[in-house]
């Protein structure tokens, strides 16, 4: 099926649901604000285009991180707030606009209730930090011909007074009493210390250099780099290491900085999507938990003859053959479940993107500082990319592996991004814009998702991704609001046998530095069982797994209470009912 063709059934399956047509005035004016926003993103964050997937016409923007232009983008998202206010929702169901007035409001709004955690004035983390996303954007940089090799060095020509402005903006951090943990400052700190050491030729920033054929083009740039880039760099580092680490908080939580609390709940909703409360979200976790132990019990029990859930987990984590010899066979086994698993999903999904993906591992000088897996969205003709740790093999099980490939890639990440970079008449808001609540949820789905499909070729498997989920619902909020130390948190999470002693206090800091992030997998992932619940329930005889899917995916990673709304839409306008069963 071509992209016109998948187009036009994926819209008209979508308008099927119409109950009127939308008000005329209304979506012309959500189409001009959405314009208008997708412009002002990529003019004023023209990086997130690379990581989105998106082609620009020009590439030597900078993301410009001075204050001055903080406020003024502020504004901005103040004034597409206010006219978007005067446009009535009501008149948009049914239609594609209301898929983009959805994202829309939901971007201002996350933008505006997240001013209170001040986020440019604490800027440091491992899992999210500059010297992560503009490696990456170096390795995406457009080279090749002359007008690009230009637009290359005006880019990073700018950049080492970028990182000069980040010193500035955690300095005023630090008078404010805004910081990230100690702990997190630590991991950066090494992270930076395995940039610096690499020659300058060599540096993950001179990767436009390393692709290019023009060898004055590649002194020139290999001379940025050695000069200013890395410069810049030790700069940064060395504040960090002499004054910053050691004003830095000692605790996790982000109640620590100014209006922590407040910062909690705004993180909390942007991530999921969802109006609940920290203490709500701990006590679902808790109980999910609890179901998700007995399940692993039952499992346990006709796989090893062991009903006690710890014993169960103690089990695995003994077992030897469980774990990889080498780096070269974790990641050879990585790339078998991404293939298997390819290879499975056109029997489960109506529609299944024509972007392959690839496994990757991540640069050595990354191994060990606290990454972990991802998903990368290619662009053009470049496949997306799972990248991998292969840090301590040894201690890496077989069963989790496979269940992080199934999230990462097929039927997880790589399938729902790759389908909405195909789908032609959403809006492009839709390529720029990620939530949480759905995009990890769908990929928790899909860890339960591949055991249907067959796809676990290990006992552990199965077992691990039930043992882990919903804790994150649990340990998140246990250490940003109920007072969870350290301690506390990795016992907790312990407990699930699906993270080594490395990973464990690996995910403490990843936690304390993503406040909220790790409660949107299972919040997503219960809101689309329950969804897929009731269209079983609704449809009877008549649910069709593939359908199922393809109405989940097919605008792309709504706010998870948009996507009840049109899951909801989609079941009334059938013509089967329970009764038909």
């Amino acid at each position: 099926m071509n992209k016109s063709t998948l187009a036009a059934a994926m819209l008209a399956s979508f308008c099927f649901t119409t109950d009127a047509q939308p008000a005329a005035a209304d979506s012309l004016a959500v189409r001009s604000l959405a314009d208008r926003y997708y412009d002002f993103r990529l003019q004023t964050q023209p990086e997130m285009a690379y990581l989105s997937g998106v082609e620009l016409s020009r590439h030597d923007g900078l993301y410009d991180n001075s204050p001055q232009a903080l406020a003024s983008e502020q504004k901005v998202e103040d004034g597409l707030l206010l006219e978007l206010g005067k446009i009535d929702e009501s008149a948009l169901h049914g239609g594609v606009d209301w898929i983009t007035y959805g994202f829309l409001k939901q971007a201002l709004n996350s933008a505006r209730d997240l001013r209170i955690c001040r986020n440019e004035l604490w800027g440091v983390s491992q899992m999210a930090g500059w010297q992560l996303t503009y490696t990456q954007v170096a390795a995406l940089q457009p080279v090749g011909d002359e007008q690009l090799r230009q637009q290359a060095l005006q880019r990073w020509e700018k950049f080492p007074a970028w990182i000069d402005q980040e010193i500035l903006n955690l300095q005023a951090g630090l008078e404010a009493g805004y910081s990230s943990p100690a702990a997190a400052v630590r991991r950066v700190i090494d992270q930076l210390d395995g940039i610096l050491a690499i020659p300058a030729a060599d540096s993950p920033f001179a990767s436009p250099a390393q692709r290019d054929a023009d060898e004055e083009f590649s002194r020139r740039f290999v001379t940025l780099v050695e000069k200013g880039i890395l410069p810049a760099v030790k700069r940064y580092r060395d504040f960090l290491a002499d004054t910053y680490l050691q004003q830095a908080r000692s605790e996790l939580t982000v109640t620590a900085n100014p209006d922590g609390r407040a910062c909690y709940e705004a993180s909390l909703k942007s991530y999921t999507t969802l109006d609940r409360s920290p203490e709500a979200v701990y006590k679902l976790g808790q109980k999910t938990v609890a179901a998700n132990r007995e399940r692993v019990e039952k499992l346990g029990h006709k796989a090893y003859g062991i009903e006690d859930f710890e014993l169960i987990i103690k089990r695995i984590k003994d077992d030897k053959d469980d774990k990889f010899r080498s780096r070269q066979e974790l990641l050879e086994f990585s790339e078998s479940a991404v293939t298997r698993s390819g290879d499975a999903a056109p029997a489960w999904f109506g529609h299944v993107p024509a972007r392959r993906a690839v496994v990757k591992p991540y640069e050595p000088y990354q191994d060990g500082t606290g990454v972990s897996a991802r998903y990368e969205p290619g662009s053009g003709d470049q496949p997306g990319t799972y990248r991998i740790t292969l840090y301590q093999p040894e201690l890496q099980g077989r069963g989790n592996a496979e269940a992080v490939a199934f999230h990462e890639v097929w039927p997880g990440h790589h399938l729902q991004v790759a389908l909405a970079q195909e789908i032609e008449g959403l809006h492009r808001i839709t390529q720029i814009t990620w939530y949480s609540g759905m995009g990890e949820g769908w990929a928790r789905y899909s860890e339960s998702l591949a055991a249907e499909m067959g796809l676990y070729t290990t006992v552990t498997g199965p077992i691990l991704r039930l043992a882990w989920p919903a804790r994150g619902m649990v340990v998140d909020p246990g250490i940003h609001v109920m007072g969870w130390t350290r301690g506390q948190a990795v016992e907790f999470m312990r407990r699930s046998g699906r993270m080594t002693e490395v990973g464990l206090d690996e995910m403490v800091d990843r936690i304390a530095v993503l406040p909220g992030q790790l409660t949107s997998y299972d919040s997503g992932g219960l809101e689309i069982l329950a969804l897929r619940s009731l269209a079983e329930e609704r449809l009877g005889k008549h649910f069709d797994i593939r359908e199922f899917h393809d109405r989940i995916l097919e605008n792309g990673t709504v706010p998870l209470e948009m996507l009840r709304n049109h899951i909801e839409r989609w079941l009334d306008s059938t013509n089967f009912s329970a009764a038909a069963k």
